[in-house]
């Protein structure tokens, strides 16, 4: 018979006690006794002696198991009964600069704090399992990271510091904490001070630091086209085309003549594309016709790019896994080559094009009155831009003003029923630069929406909206085809309190009894706080509250448009999802089978995160060119509004570049300041100064930090108590 260990008594001990609810608290992680000493505050020889003595009768008691000399473990009895009694959960990592981080959990539970030593190795949007502790009363719900599932992310850019036989790579990016250690023999042509990117290889049980490699040299940190590089490669965006790819799109011909017979044959309806000024890549155009029952056909045209980039092929691969088009400050990366996305696809003037269309029947009150899909092949008659347009629609002048002008009169009304019907008018500051030929900012501005905006609008939402509910209401009663469609949920009930309380706080307040209240409040707030030093703040918040939009192939509505049924159709140039909407659409209108939904969720999925990933590149390059803006205005006043108010001090938002920045409480030297968190604001105890959220405020660019994207402020005039 096997000897089994002789166990003993827990030892009574008070420091027994509290040494294993350490262990308890942490229970998959190990301790030696410098560690338990540390965390306990334990500084003497003496004590220090007591713990090792309590540490070997903790493990004597079977309490606790050597896992390595000096370093214990709770014992797997003891791990197994404390789970008995709490819960595993997966989620997502959401990781601080610190090294701390809270999971969102998929179930959609609260958030779960992690100390920084309880994150085990999770980086940020990693999947990961979690232990959650007991809940302390008063405390909020925290757990230890004992499994990572899936690690989303092991590229990343950084600034490599370089030694004779090691290095590492410090990370750009804010929510990656830890420095990337990289073997001299793996440095490749890097040198030190220079900016890379770099892999992630392994990562050592017991190493604080992951192992890497670098990928690429960057080059130089500050320069223009080497931090636009970095902001792509950091979300994974390609720099380049490969070469099988641009070999294939450049073999591909217009091939219309072979396709005009095929083909709803458009080109001698009046049509026309309106987009931005340094557009190249026109993926829709409108075309007006008045009928003979004095109503109008309206036939919004979208580049036929499913008929030249096919499943299967190096293009096709290339585009799912671009799946979107990125916008930074001074360029585009395109998701398709520009041999597809600027010239055989783009709907240029005077060229005859193949095109997808939406075509309606329309009356004076634009009323749908019939509507047809399917394939054409157009000639554009002329390429306004936005502002070329809007002159137009303001002064009633112009090369074919009154075809525009009848069609903004459409979609003024079709704009009209969209508000009243319960559409959320978001509203959204578009920041733009002036750049030199080094890629400095020396101008910045702000792009407006105007009418001419709102009218490509209008028919874009149409089509996309009446493409959805010819495959999701099928008029025969039958279960709809798979789709994709653009969703976006109500939103969270709880989030839309606390933002009602938060509103009340400043004055404003929503109507929550039914969706077209809300809409009606949400917009009528929109318009209050139009210029107000609130504005972004509110704005900001009110985005957070709603749900975010997504590709899926199940439909539940659009929630902000007010639409049961919306899809995306018209940007196939640009985003993938359209170009699987225009390829089902094809299949089902020549009375095919339903795809695989399977298939196309997964798609969807991959298209939605894609998304995600651009539209935070774009907001990192407009960041940095802010930033970059002030770099040599150091000590220079400019007018602001404080945009938010924090334990750190106060943001203020500048009027000109709209770049943020931090009036720190420590530079606040005239009096002692409290933070009323309640209502917004920090009230100075001996004079009684009041900073409150939407004040006019002048500060002077006293610190810009160019690599973090900060700026710090110091205050000129303080507001009258």
């Amino acid at each position: 018979m096997a000897n089994k260990k002789k166990r003993t008594r827990r030892p009574k001990s008070a420091l027994a006690g509290i040494v294993l609810s350490v262990f308890t608290e942490n229970p998959f992680r190990a301790y030696n006794y410098k560690q338990i000493g540390n965390r306990l505050g334990i500084k003497d020889k003496a004590s220090r002696d007591l713990l090792m003595t309590v540490l070997q009768e903790l493990m004597t008691a079977g309490e606790l198991n050597e896992v390595k000399p000096g370093k214990y473990v709770l014992n797997a009895e003891k791990v197994h009964e404390l789970t008995r009694t709490n819960q595993y959960i997966t989620g997502t990592v959401d990781m601080k600069s610190t090294g701390k981080a809270y999971i969102i959990p998929d179930d959609g539970g609260d958030d779960i704090f992690v100390a920084a030593n309880n994150v085990n190795h999770a980086l940020h949007e990693d999947v990961v399992k979690v232990f959650v502790f007991p809940k302390r009363r008063g405390h909020k719900i925290e757990g230890q990271v004992v499994e990572v599932i899936e690690r989303t992310k092991d590229t990343y850019v950084g600034v490599l510091q370089l030694q004779k036989k090691f290095g590492f790579v410090v990370p750009d990016s804010p929510v990656m904490p830890y420095d990337i250690f990289i073997p001299a023999s793996q440095a490749g042509e890097g040198k030190n001070g220079q900016k890379v990117l770099a892999k992630i290889t392994e990562w050592p049980e017991h190493s604080n630091n992951p192992f890497g490699e670098v990928l690429e040299v960057l080059g130089k940190p500050g320069e223009h086209e080497v931090e636009m590089k970095s902001i792509l490669a950091e979300y994974d965006f390609p720099l380049s085309f490969p070469k099988a790819v641009e070999q294939e799109a450049a073999k591909i011909k217009p091939g219309i003549e072979s396709e005009v017979k095929k083909r709803r044959d458009m080109r001698k309806t009046w049509t026309i594309t309106i987009d931005p000024f340094d557009a190249k890549d026109f993926d829709d155009a409108l075309s007006l016709k008045k009928l003979d029952d004095q109503n109008w056909e309206v036939g919004v045209h979208i580049a036929d790019v499913s008929h030249y980039v096919k499943p299967g092929t190096v293009l096709e691969a290339e585009a799912y896994k671009r799946a979107t088009s990125v916008y930074l400050v001074d360029r585009v990366i395109p998701m398709l080559p520009e041999k597809l996305s600027n010239e055989v696809c783009s709907l240029r003037p005077n060229e005859e094009k193949l095109t997808f269309s939406a075509i309606f029947k329309m009356n004076n009150k634009a009323e749908v009155l019939d509507a047809w899909f399917g394939k054409t092949v157009i000639l554009s008659d002329r390429r306004f831009n936005y502002a070329e347009a809007q002159k137009i629609i303001e002064t009633g002048q112009g090369e074919f003003a009154e075809e525009i002008l009848h069609l903004h009169k459409l979609a003024s009304v079709l704009r009209e029923k969209r508000y009243k019907n319960g559409s959320i008018n978001f509203n959204s500051e578009e920041v733009k630069f002036k750049l030199d030929e080094k890629g400095k900012p020396i101008e910045t501005f702000i792009k407006e929406q105007k009418e001419a905006n709102f009218l490509i609008e209008e028919f874009m939402l149409l089509a996309n909206k009446k493409v959805a509910e010819l495959i999701g209401k099928p008029t025969d009663g039958k279960i709809p085809k798979t789709f994709v469609y653009r969703v976006h949920d109500e939103p969270n009930p709880e989030k839309l309190n606390t933002f009602v309380q938060f509103l009340k706080k400043l004055g404003y307040s929503l109507n929550v009894s039914s969706h077209q209240s809300l809409a009606r409040s949400y917009n009528s707030l929109f318009k209050a706080i139009h210029g107000k030093g609130e504005e972004q703040m509110i704005e900001t918040i009110a985005i957070r509250t709603m749900a975010k939009a997504y590709y899926s192939t199940d439909n539940i509505g659009h929630y902000g448009l007010a639409f049961g049924l919306y899809s995306h159709f018209t940007s196939p140039i640009r985003r993938y999802p359209d170009l699987i909407a225009h390829r089902l659409l094809e299949k089902y209108l020549n009375g095919k089978p339903s795809v695989n939904k399977n298939d196309i969720e997964e798609k969807c999925k991959h298209a939605s995160d894609m998304e995600r990933k651009a539209i935070q590149a774009e907001r990192e390059s407009v960041k940095y060119k802010q930033v970059e803006f002030l770099m040599d205005k150091l000590g220079q006043v400019f007018d602001g509004l404080i945009s938010g108010v924090s334990k750190w001090g106060i943001f203020v938002q500048l009027d000109e570049s709209k770049a943020e920045g931090l009036l720190r409480f420590n530079d606040l030297k005239d009096d002692y300041y409290f933070f009323d968190e309640d209502n917004y604001r920090i009230i100075g105890k001996q004079y009684g100064y009041i900073f409150q959220l939407g004040d006019k405020i002048q500060v002077l660019v006293k610190k810009v930090d160019l690599e973090k994207k900060q700026l710090d402020f110091e205050l000129v005039e303080a507001p009258s108590a």
